[in-house]
């Protein structure tokens, strides 16, 4: 995939994700859905959304350094939860607070947000189907350099 391409549908995908975690938040209790499913489904959004936001500006970066930044971020944000200001605990009972900070520390969520980079990485655009590993594992990114010709020739 070309990458202005990859960088239209990954942008694509980030907004999708923002539209449903913001309509699961205001429709999900109405519509009946259970408590976790809306709470957590929301925490896996968001990490999927912070996902593809690091994926926007990383450019042609590996999905894992995508991933690993994700995760750093979302912990980040969980465990600044437990920060507590009057000013920040203000911020935190408004709606952009709330979706952006949240509310009260949990471990769940950091588990809710490793499911949501997984599902970033599973849907990422990056990702080439069928193509063969890289001989290295991926580790520079593709620039393998080409093999040297050892036949004495240059010694």
């Amino acid at each position: 995939m070309q990458p202005a391409v990859r960088m239209k549908t990954r942008l694509a995908i980030f907004c999708a994700i923002i539209a449903a975690g913001l309509s699961l938040r205001a429709f999900g209790p109405g519509l009946g859905l259970p408590f976790c499913f809306v709470k957590y489904g929301g925490s896996i959004l968001w990490a999927t959304m912070v996902y593809f936001l690091l994926g926007l500006t990383a450019g042609d970066g590996l999905r894992r350094s995508i991933a690993a930044g994700a995760m750093l971020i979302a912990i980040a944000v969980e465990l600044f939860r437990l920060y507590h200001t009057p000013w920040l605990d203000a911020f935190r009972l408004t709606p952009p607070g709330a979706l952006l900070l949240g509310r009260v520390f949990s471990l769940w969520n950091i588990v809710a947000y490793a499911c949501g980079v997984a599902l970033g990485v599973a849907i990422d655009p990056g990702a080439i189907k069928g193509a063969p590993p890289l001989p290295c594992g991926g580790c520079c990114g593709g620039r393998v350099p080409a093999p040297r010709d050892y036949t004495g020739s240059d010694i």
